[in-house]
């Protein structure tokens, strides 16, 4: 009879097209239709810049698709390449560009990250504007060695003669809710090391597509992380036309007095929904810091806010031992040493591989971060 039961409910379901991982069992003969909670963030969108024309309603990875569309058109020699990029990417982000563009100029490449960035490298250095994608950002790794020795030191090494400065490497990173291990990572920290690099996380798909032109724009070798649980979460009304944003300056996103909350990509919607839950429930007014650049980052403007409000807390989902959170409280504790109230707080990720099942425990989500908060109020 449970049986029975549970088959007729499956099957309503299935013709209401709702998944069956909805389902929680309540008794024997009993299951009722729960809703998943795939995100841990509330998106904040942003109103579209001024003066930049007509805008249409985008998603993060739509927006970036018309980024790429804008340099192939106006840029002959544009290539945009990558493991399953012709037929669109496996997160959409390259569709119909094939198509518009030929498969010259648009086009897959074999399953080996080394050879893609090599090749990407190799391109930028004969004169080709090179869009490469890493298909994840946790499989970069085996790229390493060509991204940091090569590109990062191509102008250096060759005293200016030679450089490949019109590289982008674009890649989905950061959690989704399921990733697990090796579907999960942020490695901006292993890049920031490698000088010669410009490394970009954007918040939104308007910050997305102006930052990727500046990228895929700018004389030196850019990595642009793209956090992928906002390709569909994140939509705006993202000017259609041309238009770049500035590297290397961050944004305040929400003025405040009593604390700075400094992150980055998705986390920073994070801090600005504990900034209004710090307002609403303590009376404490926090002011929050896209960073936006890793590399090169904007250490004057996170310092003048963390000289005016003395207590500062950093955020990012990379685990805490050796993340750039460390490197942005070493500069602010060295500058702003006789404005801090208190020690400058980091939330980051643990020092584990990245969980599955146990991944809400693992992110600094608005818990943690709310704590910290209260840490640096009442230090």
């Amino acid at each position: 009879m449970a049986t029975h039961n549970l088959n007729r409910i499956v099957t309503g379901l299935a013709k209401k097209n709702l998944p069956t991982c909805l389902l929680k069992r309540t008794s024997i003969n009993s299951f009722v239709v729960t809703k998943r909670h795939a995100t841990h963030f509330k998106f904040y969108p942003d109103p579209p810049p001024i003066d930049c024309g007509p805008t249409e309603k985008m998603n993060l990875f739509q927006s970036l698709t018309s980024a790429m569309d804008i340099s192939l058109s106006s840029d002959p020699t544009t290539l945009v390449f990558g493991e399953d990029v012709a037929f669109g990417g496996v997160f959409r982000c390259t569709v119909d560009l094939k198509e518009k563009y030929g498969q010259d100029r648009v086009f897959n490449t074999p399953l080996c990250e080394q050879g893609i960035a090599g090749f990407a490298i190799g391109a930028a250095v004969a004169g080709s504007t090179v869009v490469a994608e890493m298909q994840f950002a946790d499989y970069i790794f085996p790229a390493f060695d060509q991204i940091v020795n090569e590109a990062a030191k191509y102008r250096y090494r060759s005293g200016g003669l030679f450089e490949c400065g019109k590289l982008t490497i674009r890649s989905p990173c950061g959690v989704v809710g399921h990733g697990g291990l090796y579907h999960s990572q942020t490695p901006e920290a292993h890049f920031a090391h490698a000088a010669g690099l410009k490394i970009v996380i954007p918040r939104s798909p308007i910050q997305a597509k102006g930052l990727l032109l500046a990228c895929v724009r700018d004389d030196n070798p850019c990595l642009f992380f793209e956090p992928k649980i906002l390709y569909r979460a994140a939509e705006e009304d993202v000017p259609v036309g041309d238009y770049t944003l500035p590297l290397g300056k961050a944004e305040v996103v929400r003025l405040g007095h009593d604390v700075t909350m400094i992150g980055y990509g998705t986390q920073v919607h994070v801090l600005k929904e504990v900034a209004e839950m710090a307002h609403d429930e303590l009376g404490i007014s926090c002011e929050v810091i896209d960073l936006v650049t890793i590399t090169p980052w904007d250490e004057e403007a996170v310092c003048k806010s963390a000289a005016k409000t003395g207590r500062v807390i950093v955020s990012h989902e990379s685990s805490l031992t050796g993340g750039f959170a460390a490197e942005i409280a070493s500069t602010i504790q060295k500058e702003c040493f006789l404005n801090l109230e208190a020690p400058v707080e980091r939330v980051c990720g643990y020092d584990t591989p990245f969980p599955h099942i146990l991944e809400p425990y693992f992110i600094p989500d608005k818990w943690r971060c709310f704590e910290a908060v209260k840490n640096v109020t009442n230090y």
